[in-house]
C-alpha cells in the first residue's frame, strides 16, 4: 500500500512540474509580448457615431461631455458580451408585442429600447418594489387600471403593461415638452425631472446635472438603441434561428372563479409551469375574481411544447 502511494505521489509531483514547465515555456517573453497579446486578444475603441438620435431629438455629441458619456455606454454595453447577446434574442420575441401598442399611441418606437434597460426584457423585480419588463410602481399600475394584488398582478401582462407605459408616457412629453425629457422622467419622475429643471435653470436634459442613475439613463437607452439596430458594427455575430420566438398563442376568456389552475391547464392539454409561462401575472395556483371580472388568458398552439 505505501509503494502504491509512493508511486501515484512521484506521478502527481511529474504531473506537477511538466505543467509547471509548460506554463513556463508558454509564458510571453519581453520580445514577443505584444506580438502574443495583440493575436491572442484584442479590445478595441468604439468610434462613435456623428449623429446619435433619440425620438428623433438629436444628442449634442460635439458636447465633449456629452461625447464622453455616451462613449462608456457604448463600450460598457458592447463588452458585456452576454447580456448583449441575451438582449437580440430576447428582443425578437418581445419587440412584436410592444412595438404596434407603441405606434397605436404615436408613442415612438425608441421608447422600446427604455423597457430594455428597465428589465433586460424579463419580469424583473427592483428593491423599490417596481415589477414587470415596464417596471411599474403598485400605485402607477393601479392608477392606470391594472390590478394589482397577491393573486393577480397585470404589471405581469406585457400587453396590458405597454398600454400603461404609453400613457405615463405621453403625460410625461405633455408636461415637460419632449420625449427625452419624458424618457428621463420614467426613471425620475415627472415632478422630480421639472423640479431639476427650474433649480439649474436649463430646458433639456443634456444640460442637467442629475444622479448616477438618472444622469446615465438615456446614454444606455441611445447606446442599446446604437447596438440593437447595427449588430454587424458592433461585432455580434448570431443567425435567425439563435433568436428566441414568441410562440402563437389564442385568448381564453374567463370570467368565474377558477379553484385550480393546474385542472384547468390540462383541458388545453398544457402543465401549469406553461400557463404560468404565458400568463405571469396569475400569482397564485387559482383566481378569486369574485368580482366577475372578464380576464383572458393567453394558451400556447397546440404542438409548440410537445
Amino acid at each position: 500500500m505505501k509503494i502504491v502511494q509512493k508511486s501515484l505521489a512521484m506521478i502527481g509531483l511529474l504531473s506537477l512540474c511538466v505543467l509547471f514547465v509548460n506554463a513556463f515555456q508558454d509564458a510571453p517573453t519581453d520580445e514577443n509580448f505584444e506580438t502574443k497579446l495583440v493575436n491572442d486578444y484584442n479590445v478595441y475603441a468604439l468610434q462613435v457615431p456623428e449623429q446619435l438620435d433619440f425620438a428623433g431629438e438629436a444628442m449634442p455629441l460635439k458636447n465633449p461631455d456629452i461625447f464622453e458619456r455616451m462613449d462608456r455606454e457604448l463600450l460598457v454595453n458592447t463588452y458585456w458580451q452576454s447580456n448583449g447577446l441575451l438582449m437580440f434574442k430576447r428582443a425578437k420575441k418581445y419587440f412584436p408585442i410592444i412595438e404596434p401598442i407603441l405606434a397605436k399611441h404615436g408613442v415612438p418606437d425608441d421608447f422600446k429600447y427604455l423597457a430594455v434597460i428597465e428589465s433586460g426584457l424579463t419580469n424583473a423585480v427592483s428593491p423599490a418594489g417596481a415589477r414587470g419588463v415596464w417596471q411599474i410602481m403598485p400605485a402607477t399600475g393601479r392608477e392606470n387600471g391594472l390590478e394589482v394584488n397577491s393573486n393577480v398582478d397585470e404589471r405581469y401582462n406585457l400587453e396590458l403593461a405597454t398600454e400603461v407605459a404609453c400613457k405615463y408616457l405621453l403625460k410625461s412629453k405633455a408636461s415637460l415638452g419632449s420625449w427625452t425629457l419624458a424618457a428621463a422622467a420614467y426613471n425620475a419622475g415627472n415632478a422630480g425631472v421639472s423640479r431639476r429643471l427650474r433649480e439649474q435653470n436649463v430646458n433639456t436634459y443634456y444640460d442637467l446635472l442629475l444622479g448616477e442613475e438618472t444622469g446615465r439613463y438615456m446614454f444606455r437607452i441611445v447606446a442599446l438603441k446604437e447596438i440593437l439596430s447595427n449588430p454587424d458594427t458592433y461585432g455580434f455575430n448570431f443567425r435567425e434561428k439563435d433568436l428566441y420566438k414568441e410562440i402563437p398563442t389564442y385568448k381564453v376568456e374567463v370570467d368565474t372563479a377558477v379553484t385550480d389552475f393546474t385542472k384547468f391547464a390540462e383541458n388545453f392539454g398544457i402543465n401549469y409551469k406553461i400557463l404560468k409561462l404565458h400568463n405571469p401575472w396569475l400569482r397564485e395556483p387559482h383566481l378569486n375574481n369574485r368580482s366577475r371580472k372578464q380576464y383572458f388568458l393567453d394558451i400556447p398552439k397546440e404542438g409548440f411544447y410537445n
